[in-house]
């Protein structure tokens, strides 16, 4: 998977050319994924997106859907492509889960707005609340999804004290989700990667 800083229909892999690397580097693309992973509490995963999950997310829809038209590759870029990090911020999915059904549903009421309330803290700075959902709300007036999508937008002190070396804790502060926990540094050092 060659990575260009733009995910156009040309810097993707054909079907083909793509099952056989799928094939080969699967496992490594798990492994990043994982890196990329803040456990906040018990039932909330935020995972931190780069140009190499998005790229797989898109060629994975693209096997699946058997899609090889250029208009279908565009509908995909277009829906992923950006949940790329662009050098000022970081973005995100976040996954809250809950494994008993009754739970889920009891909780999910309870957690309305709790996307808003995500954060990240860049030691001797402010906390970055994250701006959720831009492409479509996805919650109603008896629950929140479970799925988000996120971005933090830092400012250039915020990225330059991150690329030195500052810690970054990952937040929530919803009434109902209290938590927070540092970013480990296998996990930083690879988010650092992402700033400008």
């Amino acid at each position: 998977m060659q990575l260009t800083g733009k995910i156009t229909p040309e810097t993707l892999m054909s079907l083909e050319a793509y099952t056989k690397w799928r094939k080969l580097h699967k496992p490594d693309v798990i492994a990043h994924r994982k890196l990329r992973s803040v456990q906040l509490g018990e039932h909330i995963l935020v995972q931190f997106e780069s140009e190499i999950t998005i790229r797989y997310q898109i060629q994975e829809m693209l096997r699946i859907e058997k899609v090889f038209e250029e208009e279908g590759i565009l509908q995909e870029i277009e829906a992923y492509a950006p949940l790329v990090p662009d050098g000022r911020n970081w973005k995100a999915t976040l996954m809250i889960g809950y494994t008993d059904i009754h739970e889920r549903q009891r909780e999910l009421a309870k957690l309305i707005g709790v996307e808003d309330r995500m954060f990240v803290e860049v030691e001797g700075h402010d906390r970055v609340y994250a701006i959720a959902d831009e492409d479509l709300d996805r919650e109603t007036e008896e629950k929140t999804s479970a799925v988000h999508f996120l971005r933090f937008e830092l400012t250039p002190t915020q990225c330059a004290s991150v690329k030195a070396g500052a810690g970054v804790k990952m937040g929530c502060d919803h009434t109902h989700y209290p938590s927070h926990v540092d970013i480990g540094p296998d996990t930083l050092a690879s988010l650092a990667g992402d700033l400008k």
